[in-house]
């Protein structure tokens, strides 16, 4: 498997991991309509740092890195959102 696939393969864990697909709704948008904005903002946020933080101790720190990414793709739709308005 070549570096590219890797990579994909990865992204393809960190973006849509099977246990959170348990649900017919998946568990990020259960979290979402259990907040205002800001709060899930600050959920995001606070899931960037986390990842970020800890990325070199959990023996994967690409994985942990992308699924910061994933959570800052989701901050940046939502302030996308909020300057629409």
């Amino acid at each position: 498997m070549n570096k590219e696939q890797k990579l994909n393969d990865l992204w393809d864990a960190v973006n849509s991991p099977d246990h959170y697909n348990q649900t017919s709704m998946e568990t990020i948008h259960i979290i979402q309509n259990s907040m205002d904005t800001d709060e899930f903002q600050g959920y995001l946020k606070g899931n960037i740092i986390k990842y970020v933080a800890r990325h070199k101790h959990k023996g994967m720190p690409l994985k942990d890195i992308l699924k910061a990414q994933w959570y800052m793709g989701w901050l940046v739709e939502e302030l996308t959102e909020k300057e629409d308005k």
